[in-house]
């Protein structure tokens, strides 16, 4: 979900970017018009998560998944093992890509119970001639989340597509950090990448070009054409950010939806949320009902009161509300009392 506002901004500038006669959708990546609506992003988005001034920020295409293999192939610099946490289906996909490229070692896994938890932190089993450990603070499909920071003796990279900017973050603890836009940023067709500069330039022999960090970091992420119409509509939500008091802001509004619908799950008694309350997702909270029967029902009610995209992913079946920054709480709220409505009736 996008915000309104943004929207609307969009919408009244789409015929007419600002008295210049086109369309954002019609610049040129390299004309003044597009270039102020460029570096105008990049610095709101510092702005937001504080990023130090010597990490790089890319404005990529590819989504995340392409970031699975450009990590190893920037970020190995020479060694020939990586480690990688499983957490997920996000995490299972990382590490098979990864797996061309170098000796995965995969330092911790909760596949066996289904990713309901994330493996404690003195039972993973690092490689001491890793080059980095990559994991995903967020799995989107089983709505297990990572609240803190891993302290590890190596470069972090780390997948943050369905969290970015839903909270404050110390990007000072991270060597790469990347996220697809379409969560919490702005359209698909958009990938940020945060790196930190000591780790540019040492990739993998054969790397392609535009899959070289120094590159796309020497021509400020346009070597060749960017994703410019998703680079604008991520800047002007960088602006609505800033204007709902920055990510402090978003997290006390994050944080409150997602305890209400847990609250709702919990206490019903007849809704249920399998995952470790420890690491319970902000963003993607998963809930089944007593009888799958019950399911295509609730979501065509779901669908006729306005509720939306409430089917869980094919592979878990059952429910998923995502709740990412513009989800409003009264949108949380009209859930919660459908909910109840339909256990009431169904239950």
């Amino acid at each position: 979900m996008l915000p309104e506002a943004v929207l609307e901004q969009a919408k009244a500038e789409m015929l007419d970017w600002r008295g210049s006669g086109m369309s954002v959708m019609e610049m040129s990546h390299r004309g003044k018009e597009f270039v102020s609506i460029a570096e105008r992003a990049e610095a709101d988005l510092r702005e937001l998560l504080d990023i130090p001034a010597n990490y790089k920020v890319l404005f990529l295409q590819g989504g995340a998944s392409s970031q699975f293999a450009m990590v190893p192939m920037n970020l190995l610099r020479g060694k020939a093992k990586a480690d990688y946490l499983n957490t997920g289906q996000w995490s299972k996909k990382a590490i098979s890509e990864a797996k061309k490229f170098c000796q995965v070692n995969v330092v911790a896994s909760s596949e066996a119970v289904n990713f309901t938890t994330v493996p404690a932190r003195d039972t993973w089993k690092c490689d001491p001639e890793a080059a980095y450990l990559h994991y995903t603070p967020n799995e989107t499909i089983n709505g297990v989340e990572m609240h803190r920071i891993p302290e590890v003796g190596v470069p972090l990279a780390a997948d943050f597509s369905s969290t970015l900017l839903s909270r404050p973050l110390d990007v000072s603890q991270f060597g790469v950090i990347y996220a697809g836009a379409q969560k919490n940023i702005g359209p698909a067709g958009l990938t940020i990448v945060i790196v930190r500069e000591d780790l540019l330039g040492q990739t993998v022999t054969g790397t392609p070009t535009m899959y070289d960090y120094a590159v796309q970091a020497k021509d400020g992420s346009m070597y060749n054409t960017p994703p410019t119409y998703a680079w604008y509509i991520a800047g002007l939500v960088f602006q609505w950010l800033k204007a709902q008091g920055g990510l402090a802001g978003m997290a006390a509004r994050n944080q409150a939806k997602a305890e209400l619908l847990y609250k709702a799950i919990d206490e019903s008694g007849f809704y249920k949320n399998p995952v470790d309350p420890a690491y319970r997702s902000w963003m993607n909270v998963p809930f089944t009902l007593p009888d799958e029967a019950l399911d295509k029902p609730f979501l065509a009610e779901a669908r006729s009161v306005g509720l939306l995209t409430l089917a869980g992913h094919r592979s878990v079946g059952g429910m998923r509300a995502s709740l990412y920054n513009a989800v409003p709480l009264d949108g949380v709220k009209a859930l919660a009392d459908f909910m109840a409505d339909f256990q009431k009736r169904r239950g």
